[in-house]
């Protein structure tokens, strides 16, 4: 089996990623979704787990997720909301706080994030300061108190009859750790893989800002924001390396010629047996499967 592991790195800007459909199993990272359906999809962030979840792609493709745990709906009471009434829960729900796709039938549902009872609390108090200033005269109520994030409280309710979803945990036997790069790569390793191609994988940034695709949308940095520290996906992708001996890797490059920070070899990873470093020139070569 041949896996391509899709990373949101800018070097992957113009490479049509539907030409891989007939040569492997493609696994996506993260926000991927929103432009392009993978044949398995990885996250461990919460909020792009349960934006990922909430489009109904998991029906679909499989997803694989950090802390995924499905909880009876009998918990949902004691486990989410808390001593609270439906009130209090609408005016979370007004305030942003709770992300939440449509119950329907589901009988499980996974959960991250405070309990509801604890937002209601700080909406409280928010509410008492701004009564508080307009009784004072003072003219800018709207500013109050922000200990809420918004989407905090964040609820999937599960549809076994077409749920395809799973935890990492589940593949890895105990949570790893890393980062979403590394993981869709052990996925694709659990999945049967024996060639893996890292694409979009970038690790580093050729300028002084984020290298993502997706930065400066939800749930990602904004673009001003400098690299992302990249020594963790290095120590990551080199553990992964080494736990499939049998499987070869392979970090593709837009032109190892440019010899930058993007397109260049990995000194961490000097002398690893089951790496090799191509270009995209080298997909044309490969023969559907």
């Amino acid at each position: 089996m041949r896996a391509f592991c899709i990373g949101n790195g800018e070097s992957r800007i113009g490479f049509d990623l539907e030409r891989l459909r007939p040569l492997g199993t493609i696994v996506g990272c993260n926000a991927i979704h929103r432009d392009f359906t993978p044949d398995v999809i990885c996250a461990v962030d919460h909020g792009v787990m349960h934006e990922i979840y909430h489009t109904g792609i998991c029906n679909k493709i499989p997803g694989y997720f950090r802390d995924w745990t499905k909880i009876p709906e009998n918990m949902y009471r004691m486990l989410v909301e808390g001593n609270v009434s439906a009130g209090d829960i609408e005016d979370v729900r007004k305030e942003g706080v709770l992300q939440e796709n449509n119950k329907g039938q589901a009988k499980e549902f996974v959960f991250h994030g405070s309990r509801i009872e604890g937002a209601v609390h700080i909406i409280r108090k928010n509410k008492e300061i701004m009564q508080q200033k307009k009784e004072l005269g003072i003219s800018d109520v709207k500013t109050y108190v922000k200990n809420i994030s918004v989407g905090q409280i964040k609820i999937s309710w599960i549809h076994p009859e077409k749920d395809k979803s799973h935890s990492l945990k589940d593949i890895m036997g105990t949570d790893l750790g890393w980062a979403t790069g590394p993981s869709s790569g052990y996925v694709a390793c659990h999945l049967g893989a024996k060639e893996v191609f890292l694409i979009g994988h970038d690790l580093k940034s050729k300028t002084a800002t984020v290298n993502n695709i997706y930065k400066g949308t939800k749930h990602y940095v904004a673009k001003e924001n400098g690299p992302t520290p990249h020594d963790n996906w290095v120590n990551q992708w080199l553990s992964l390396f080494n736990r499939f001996p049998e499987t070869t890797f392979y970090k593709v490059n837009r032109d190892l010629r440019l010899k930058d920070n993007v397109n260049n070899m990995i000194a961490e990873w000097e002398g690893q047996q089951n790496l090799y470093y191509v270009d995209y020139s080298s997909i044309d070569n490969l023969e559907q499967i």
